[in-house]
């Protein structure tokens, strides 16, 4: 009798022309991206299912020019943790998504825009959009998984590819990018670890974007733009926030009204600070670049790399004030050889935007470096 009630009230949903919602799988890895139920494509567009939030991030991470759809799904009645210096503590099934793609020109290019997600209520236009991939982040009971789901040259449905992939990209040009073809790679499940694993004693996946400083701006896509922690927390999804918020804040790197030190730092942290902070996988760098390093020598000052290898490109200090071109850390962010580029994975071209406000940052330094550090 169970089954047949079952049934039937999936039938009412199909006949009604509802979407069954969210469904969360403690063991199964479903092949397809839609067993899921977070996103379902539907004609134009990319619905959010009830309960699945949208969220953006003061400072994004650079993934080849990419626009990215962040959303936020956790069961009825749970909630989120505040922590002022980690990601906030999601409950056991949480499923938090991130969905790639691409606006495209006239000439089916795809454009880099910068900025949130152009949602029409809860739902993302993909009728002049390449969809590229969607990761998704699970809490399962043993911890957080990682499940990286392709979708197809049509943008209709996005299949689990555990072993990653490639896509070929055309970008138009824009500012100083000058565009071109490049391939988007698509990492595989064990890749997603060496960026979700901020803690390298204890080797735990946990997500690393929605931090409370991160989190901490207006929502551009709830009424009234309230401010995100406030409204998880109004909303029922996030206790323990403070009246006065104890975390540090990131502030938008695009933001010129913002200090060149905040949005150089904001950047360095969103997109190294996982790996190169006091505890990150490349804590034996001596090199943090994570939102709490506050002494100059850890965040590169004159400080000699520790096992760059051909990483330095012949250059003595991480980072020489006042001369960006004699600094490690701008030579690696503009390289693309995979034993060079950092971040090491995550991209294949160069952030040209990214490069010149680090490289403004180590301009306006004062000092001087001396042989032997």
């Amino acid at each position: 009798m169970m089954r047949i009630a079952a049934l039937a009230a999936l039938l009412l949903l199909v006949a009604c022309g509802r979407q069954p919602g969210v469904v969360f799988h403690e063991a199964a890895d479903p092949a397809s991206l839609a067993d899921w139920g977070v996103l379902t494509r539907d004609g134009a567009m990319l619905r959010l299912s009830e309960g699945v939030m949208p969220y953006e991030l003061a400072t994004p991470l650079f993934t080849d020019h990419a626009s990215k759809l962040r959303t936020i799904w956790m069961p009825q009645g749970k909630t989120a943790a505040y922590n002022a210096d980690k990601a906030l503590d999601f409950p056991v099934g949480t499923i938090i998504s991130k969905t790639f793609y691409y606006p495209l020109d006239a000439e089916g290019r795809a454009i880099a825009a910068h900025g949130p997600a152009q949602l029409a209520g809860n739902a993302l236009d993909v009728s002049r959009v390449r969809l590229v991939e969607t990761r998704l982040l699970v809490r399962r009971q043993a911890g957080w998984i990682a499940l990286p789901y392709a979708w197809n040259a049509e943008g209709t449905e996005a299949k689990l590819k555990r072993t990653g992939g490639v896509q070929a990209i055309t970008l138009a040009p824009h500012g100083e990018e000058p565009g071109g073809d490049f391939a988007y790679v698509i990492p595989n499940a064990t890749q997603c670890g060496s960026c979700h694993v901020p803690d390298a004693q204890t080797k735990a996946m946990s997500p690393i974007g929605p931090t409370a400083r991160s989190l901490d701006i207006a929502s551009p896509f709830l009424a009234g733009a309230p401010n995100q922690l406030k409204a998880m927390a109004d909303g029922g999804r996030l206790s323990g926030l403070p009246a006065a918020p104890t975390h540090l804040r990131n502030v938008d790197w695009t933001d010129a009204a913002q200090p060149l030190e905040a949005r150089t730092r904001a950047y360095l942290d969103t997109n190294c600070g996982h790996c190169h902070s006091a505890t990150g996988p490349a804590r034996t760098s001596g090199l943090h670049l994570d939102a709490a390093a506050t002494n100059p020598r850890a965040l590169g000052l004159c400080k000699p790399p520790v096992a760059a290898g051909q990483g330095t490109g012949d250059r003595l200090f991480d980072i020489v004030p006042g001369q960006p071109d004699k600094s490690i850390l701008l030579y690696r962010m503009q390289s693309v050889k995979p034993n060079e580029m950092m971040p090491e994975i995550g991209r294949t071209t160069a952030h040209a935007e990214g490069v010149a406000l680090v490289g403004s940052w180590i301009a306006a330094m004062k000092g001087q470096c001396h042989a032997g550090g």
